[in-house]
């Protein structure tokens, strides 16, 4: 291998652990940014909010290997789907971040007092772990690319969905106890936690990409025909061999 072949791997190769870099620090984020949600924790939620600088000069970092990857190295392949897909994945990432930092801020813009009533607490604390959960997820497949443990995230995402949709009702019924400004605040939260997951699913999507070359429609497509021709394959050779013997 050539020294600049070398140099050029080199690079993908950073590229990537600066995507599992930002991966961890946006999981940093929301682990504080929710607990400082929950027990309405001033300390943990500045703490989740003085992570976004970090975020920030990672994310520019990867804009700069990006434009260098694709300036001077020229990839094709494999690799330029890796190139354009991590291009997307730290939007993605970066926005993950943002939507944590939201979250702080709302916990910092009520304390003392929790943002949430304790009524509600429940449905936030199964939103922060399904959330985390799906992070976790997408650290993993960025670590060890499996297309199939990709697509398994957008069924994760359907549990947050089916919360914000409950919650979204609740606020809009006439039975509401609560104070408006509680209500705006619940529905901004539920709307950040629903989107935080959203993202995560659209990063895994770009690995299905990344790995296959197809988006995951076209690849649960592809992977039911393939099935379809195996089976048809195997009740051929047994139809043969019935009338062999």
């Amino acid at each position: 291998m050539t020294v600049m072949r070398t140099a050029y791997r080199e690079h993908l190769d950073n590229f990537s652990h600066d995507l599992i870099g930002m991966c961890d620090g946006v999981e940093q984020m929301m682990k504080l940014a929710s607990s400082g949600l929950l027990t309405a924790d001033l300390q943990k939620a500045e703490e989740a909010l003085s992570l976004k600088d970090d975020l920030e000069e990672t994310r520019a970092r990867c804009e700069e290997r990006a434009v260098s990857l694709l300036a001077l190295e020229n990839p094709m392949g494999k690799d330029l789907r890796q190139v354009v897909s991590s291009i997307y994945i730290v939007e993605d990432l970066y926005r993950m971040g943002n939507l944590a930092k939201h979250i702080a801020t709302a916990a910092r813009r009520r304390h003392p007092e929790p943002a949430i009533p304790d009524a509600y607490r429940g449905f936030f604390e199964e939103y922060t772990r399904l959330c985390i959960h799906l992070l976790e997820q997408t650290r993993d497949n960025l670590i060890a690319p499996d297309p199939d443990l990709a697509i398994q995230a957008a069924k994760d995402d359907d549990a947050v969905d089916d919360i914000n949709g409950h919650l979204m009702s609740v606020l809009t019924q006439r039975e509401w106890t609560e104070s408006t400004r509680a209500a705006v605040d619940m529905a901004l939260l539920s709307r950040f936690f629903e989107r935080f997951a959203d993202h995560a699913v659209s990063v895994n999507s770009r690995i299905v990409f990344l790995v296959t070359g197809l988006a995951p429609e076209r690849y649960l497509a592809k992977k039911d025909e393939e099935a379809r021709a195996e089976d048809f394959e195997e009740r051929f050779a047994d139809i043969t061999k019935q009338f062999r013997n």
